[in-house]
């Protein structure tokens, strides 16, 4: 397969980023952790809609683990740029270890 026919997905400091409606999932499903944020709510700024609060939350991508063991850390921030600043923090630290 040519490399122009690969689905490649929009990165963020070098690790996907990938969005599912109001959920989007920051790093590969490769590695031990990866980052789920999900919008809870929207603003209206000018004609667009932008996320207002972010749950962010670090999770071991084995599917072994169930569910509800899988989150790491969890936390809430005011818009998307802010979640995006402590998702990359959290999984460069996690994936460090």
């Amino acid at each position: 397969m040519s490399e122009q026919n690969k689905q490649s997905f929009p990165t963020y400091k070098g690790k996907p980023l990938v969005r599912c409606g109001d959920t989007l999932y920051y790093g590969s499903m490769k590695d031990k952790y990866v980052i789920k944020m999900d919008i809870k709510s929207k603003k209206k700024v000018g004609d667009l809609e932008v996320a207002d609060k972010v749950t962010v939350q670090l999770m071991y991508t084995d599917p072994e683990i169930r569910t509800r063991k899988q989150i790491v850390k969890t936390s809430e921030k005011n818009g998307l740029y802010l979640a995006l600043d402590i998702a990359e923090a959290w999984l460069t630290r996690a994936l460090a270890e």
